[in-house]
């Protein structure tokens, strides 16, 4: 809020030399319903109708790749909705807006597992140096772009992020593990 309010104070003292006529209130909707959409497009990654094309498409690059992780993986983001499900009915603690199971973010909590796995695919990669961390900076932004949009639209109280955040990771580690055992022990 403060950030529109300096930028709809900067242009109308431009305005005033500029003349461009454009009133600060109505300057002041557009800017935070922008930023609104912006947010909401951003955390529709992480509701099913975004979830479920970036498994497809993670299921398609992975398939030539790697069989075993293009299978592994809509098995590992069903059971993170299952785990989601779990917390949200043990913990049960309200939203910001009041309405039920806030803690912990969805959301997150997916991203976290998806991007997580695909950082770690990246990292474990043939792909140079360059490409692996900028491939794991993007898939990082993107999480974090989403823990932010959560907040920024008051579904989420901050540990409820925190939340995900953690849950994710705990999820996400020993099945890498375990993945990764079990193909050892089939390898070997």
């Amino acid at each position: 809020m403060a950030s529109a309010k300096h930028l709809c104070h900067t242009l109308d003292v431009q305005r005033e030399g500029a003349g461009l006529g454009v009133s600060r209130p109505l300057l002041a909707v557009a800017v935070l319903s922008l930023s609104g959409f912006l947010a909401l497009a951003i955390s529709g990654l992480g509701e099913s109708y975004g979830l479920i094309p970036l498994i497809a498409l993670g299921v398609s690059l992975l398939w030539r790749r790697s069989r075993r992780w293009a299978v592994v993986l809509p098995l590992l983001m069903a059971g993170t909705g299952g785990l989601e499900f779990a917390a949200k009915w043990a913990v049960d603690r309200p939203r910001p807006n009041l309405t039920a199971w806030g803690f912990p973010s969805g959301h997150v909590l997916a991203l976290v597992v998806f991007f997580g796995l695909m950082i770690y695919l990246l990292c474990t990669s043939t792909l140079t140096r360059r490409q692996r961390w900028l491939g794991s900076a993007g898939c990082a932004a993107i999480v974090l772009a989403v823990a932010f949009s959560r907040l920024y639209l008051e579904a989420h109280w901050v540990s409820d992020v925190a939340g995900g955040l953690t849950l994710g990771i705990a999820y996400l580690l020993p099945a890498i593990c375990l993945v990764e055992a079990v193909a050892g022990r089939h390898a070997g």
